[in-house]
């Protein structure tokens, strides 16, 4: 949000952010959206909105009608995601609807959402697949000591830079925390070539 709005009258700001409140209603048969505030946790972000649909075109409607609401005209994007739902190419042990699980991105009412693109090293596909598989079981029992964790896993190969885009959603902070730091001694994080910037999200209603 640029920060020469902070400079407009109290009812001129009180309009515009009705105006864009509304446009977002508007949308809500379209898509499902999640308002996330990291207003105080990050410089260059203020809010994130998790936009959820069948089609792409969607998001692009979505942009160009908030860019002509009055708040849109004071706001720009820093950091924009892309990615698409899809089957594991891995045995997930437990889940034996997991593929099912794996195309419906369905967000809860947790705290926080951590939010990275995520990439992995060339080398990395050179594997074989029974290598692979291997590593992916460490990661997947790491992940496991912490059933408070939610993880949702799109991927975007060939429709945006990174290769997967990664969420997170837990209810404490602190747990995804010591998540990551057990995560960094596994075999597969050999293989990450990149998996910043980071965004720790708060969750929060759109008026609010």
């Amino acid at each position: 949000l640029d920060r020469t709005w902070l400079s407009l009258p109290p009812e001129q700001q009180m309009d515009s952010k009705a105006g864009f409140i509304d446009m977002v209603k508007n949308f809500s048969r379209r898509m499902l959206l999640k308002s996330y505030s990291l207003v105080g946790i990050r410089g260059d972000v203020d809010f994130l909105l998790w936009q959820i649909a069948y089609q792409p075109d969607i998001f692009q409607q979505f942009e160009t009608r908030m860019r002509d609401t009055r708040l849109g005209q004071f706001l720009t994007t820093p950091h924009a995601y892309f990615a698409q739902t899809k089957r594991s190419i891995y045995d997930i042990p437990g889940e034996e609807d997991g593929d099912l699980q794996r195309l419906i991105i369905d967000p809860g009412e947790r705290n926080y959402l951590f939010v990275y693109p995520f990439v992995k090293t060339r080398a990395w596909y050179a594997l074989d697949m029974d290598v692979r598989q291997r590593m992916i079981d460490e990661h997947i029992q790491v992940g496991r000591k912490f059933p408070n964790i939610r993880l949702n896993t799109t991927y975007s190969y060939g429709l945006d830079d990174q290769e997967f885009v990664v969420a997170f959603e837990t209810d404490e902070a602190g747990d995804f925390l010591n998540l990551v730091m057990e995560l960094r001694e596994t075999e597969a994080s050999a293989y990450t070539l990149k998996d910043t910037p980071t965004f720790t999200c708060i969750s929060c209603s759109l008026p609010e």
